[in-house]
């Protein structure tokens, strides 16, 4: 949980905007909020979120652990921060007119931060997070993306916070997708597939798993892989969610339209 103080907001949250004042006094004068939250971020993308500790960043710093302590409360709190930081939008960004177009963009722009800092995943987002500086950013811009779509305003919340999951959730299964790597299988793998994934079974599935629609051939070559992880990348999958939530929001406006609300 983050820290809080008498005004009831998280104490990550007032350094984010500003509001926390830094240490005047003291050996740790040569620190800053602003350096420890990007040493913090340098360690996770070099060795990963698991190597990020309040002794790690003290050490690439050049200082004690416990001068961190004079700036951050946690190692908690410093992941807020670090989240925070990791998730900038282009602070420039345009969007195109129309909200199709604007919510197609902005979507983009969210699923590049992530991939930007895919560790930033790995920290969970909550309603401390929603009140972090970046997040509040991209959430505005998303709101004006859907400026001329007319439906209430808690609908456009509920678009900007699905269309942001979709992101992150593509994010997260691309990173995964990268650490197991190329799966591949022999005719005899998929030979052994075919004997326990079988129409009776799965009839709704089961073809996917043959070899003629994985290789594309109904005599598959023996040294060729039969079954094919193919891409890493789930651009296509990204673009379908994108489209049916559109395709959705379309329906939505068009019916309100004809019952003239």
């Amino acid at each position: 949980m983050a820290e809080s103080n008498e005004t009831g907001l998280p104490r990550a949250v007032m350094i984010a905007w500003g509001m926390e004042e830094a240490p005047q006094r003291g050996p740790s004068r040569g620190l800053s909020h602003e350096r420890i939250v990007a040493a913090g971020i340098e360690l996770a993308d070099v060795e990963g979120l698991a190597a990020v500790t309040m002794q790690a960043v003290a050490k690439a710093l050049g200082f004690t652990t416990m001068s961190l302590y004079r700036y951050v409360s946690s190692k908690d709190e410093l992941l807020l921060l670090m989240q925070d930081a990791a998730f900038a939008l282009p602070k420039r960004a345009v969007l195109p007119r129309g909200w199709r177009a604007a919510l197609v963009a902005w979507a983009e722009l969210v699923r590049e931060a992530y991939r930007a800092h895919p560790w930033a995943l790995g920290i969970p987002r909550g309603q401390t997070s929603v009140l972090m500086p970046n997040s509040v950013r991209a959430a505005d811009l998303g709101m004006s993306a859907l400026g001329d779509l007319e439906i209430d305003q808690e609908s456009k919340v509920g678009v900007i916070l699905v269309v942001s999951q979709l992101a992150a959730s593509m994010v997260e299964l691309e990173g995964s997708l990268a650490t197991e790597g190329m799966v591949s299988t022999t005719p005899e793998g998929t030979g052994l597939l075919a004997e326990v994934i079988t129409p009776e079974r799965f009839p709704h599935i089961a073809r996917l798993f043959t070899a003629s629609s994985w290789a594309g051939a109904e005599q598959p070559l023996p040294e060729k892989p039969v079954i094919d992880g193919g891409t890493l990348e789930v651009d296509g999958e990204f673009g379908l969610g994108l489209s049916l939530l559109i395709e959705g929001l379309e329906a939505r406006q068009r019916a309100a339209e004809g019952s003239g609300a």
